[in-house]
């Protein structure tokens, strides 16, 4: 997609020394091929490539001065969180490699100060970008050792699916048949809502989804406990994305069913499209290695990504584990289907036969009959140091959808950050959209550990 960027909040846990960070921009970020090359268009075919040339490390450097509402006395949270929000509606020039930070030397009640990375989405996914942070940074306890690169998701070896096995013949061919089954309504329901299969009109969903550059949306974050998360997931022996898919279930339900003052309906289904790493669950460290080790020519860099539709179920309930027990029952089906692979093939196969055009129109249609988009992304486990200064936390989110809420989730040492970009026009009151999730997490969290007291009681 042309217009759609990634915005990366950086949050660092000493003042900004801008000398010392533009140099570890320039020896670490900056040589590596995408970071120094542009995107221009075949003259014979009209299809884009990626050509090398010449970086100026000041070009993708801007230095935040005077900032507005900055000083203690006033909100500086919110005058950086303004300043990121101006940068949905900023142009970037595409002729020289599309990235740039920002440095804010802000002290913010989460950092003593903010640098914000701002690089076009056809450059680099975001595991791309977790892979090339964690190649440029330095453990924060031994800056003379490495940082450590995420863990590969539980239970998944290899790619994204593994056969099923079984130690009956039976039961295996019966399991190919399911998964079938499922691969098939799954694609055939993802081909429909490119056509015609739309979601309901809430007010979750976004009326106007023209330009959608032009729309300014704001990137808001809350640190939540990633221990509470992993508590709630070993006592409904689930997995830490039920929980996530959970909780934002939980805090759609309250944020929609204050706002609409309705109590007689019961449930609504929203949907979600949720992109998914295609790479082998080796591939990150593989990829830091060779980095490491002045291989990066080597490394795959782009866009690696099928996409699954996630459905939400908005309801009452007065137990918040059944939000959670319902996205355990929405996930399992998923991870029953090969939608995701076969739709990240057929992506590929619609930009070659019919060029980037084709497949923005297929995407954008996805995306205008959904309503948000949804992601959980796995960060360093330890804390990092990058470009020599320590990482408080990092906020990344997106920009250029034709949706108006996107909820994206952010490991990172025993924290875990949800970020929402908001259309601030359809979301005035972002605040309590955010609070709802922090509200969402402890109900559940203390349902869970009521659970618990009452199993252990019961043995």
């Amino acid at each position: 997609m042309k217009d759609l960027y990634v915005v990366a909040a950086i949050g660092l846990a000493m003042p900004l020394n801008a000398a010392v960070f533009r140099a570890g921009i320039e020896a670490q970020l900056a040589r590596h091929p995408y970071f120094s090359s542009i995107q221009v268009t075949d003259k014979h075919d009209g299809t884009p490539r990626w050509v090398p040339t010449a970086v100026n490390i000041d070009d993708h450097i801007v230095v935040v001065s005077n900032l507005a509402g900055a000083e203690e006395d006033d909100d500086p949270d919110k005058a950086v969180e303004d300043y990121l929000s101006s940068l949905s509606t900023l142009p970037m020039d595409h002729t020289r490699p599309p990235w740039e930070f920002h440095f804010l030397d802000v002290k913010t009640s989460e950092a003593a100060s903010t640098v914000a990375l701002r690089v076009h989405h056809a450059l680099a996914d975001g595991m791309s970008l977790i892979t090339l942070l964690v190649s440029a940074s330095r453990s924060a306890t031994d800056p003379a050792l490495p940082a450590t690169a995420p863990p590969p998701p539980a239970r998944r070896k290899g790619a994204i699916y593994a056969p099923p096995s079984s130690a009956s013949f039976v039961w295996s061919v019966w399991s190919y048949l399911v998964v079938a089954w499922h691969t098939v309504v799954d694609v055939v329901t993802f081909v429909a809502t490119i056509f015609f299969l739309r979601d309901p009109d809430t007010l979750f969903k976004r009326e106007d989804h023209g330009e959608p550059h032009r729309r300014r949306m704001r990137f808001v974050h809350r640190s939540l406990s990633l221990d509470d998360v992993k508590f709630v997931k070993n006592a409904m022996n689930c997995t830490v994305n039920d929980v996530l898919v959970g909780v934002t279930s939980a805090a759609l339900s309250r944020y929609f069913f204050r706002k609409a003052g309705d109590t007689k309906t019961r449930e609504t289904v929203l949907r979600s499209i949720l992109p998914v790493n295609t790479r082998p669950t080796t591939s990150l460290q593989m990829d830091v290695d060779m980095i490491k080790s002045g291989k990066s020519d080597a490394v795959r860099w782009g866009n690696r990504l099928g996409y699954i539709i996630l459905p939400f179920h908005l309801a009452l309930h007065n137990d918040p584990l059944k939000y959670v027990r319902k996205a355990k029952q929405i996930i399992d089906r998923k991870k029953g289907s090969l939608e995701v692979i076969v739709i990240h093939m057929a992506i590929e196969i619609i930009f070659k036969l019919f060029g980037p055009k084709a497949g923005a129109y297929f995407f954008n249609n996805v995306l205008a009959n959904t309503t948000i988009t949804f992601s959980n992304l796995i960060g360093p486990p330890e804390q990092i140091e990058l470009c020599g200064h320590p990482v408080a936390y990092i906020a990344p989110s997106v920009y250029g959808l034709q949706q108006g809420l996107t909820v994206h989730y952010q490991s990172y040492s025993n924290c875990i950050k949800v970020i929402l970009a908001v259309d601030e026009a359809q979301f005035p009151d972002y605040r309590q959209l955010l609070d709802d999730f922090a509200v969402s997490l402890e109900l559940t969290k203390v349902a869970a550990a009521n659970t618990s007291t009452k199993s252990i009681k019961g043995d």
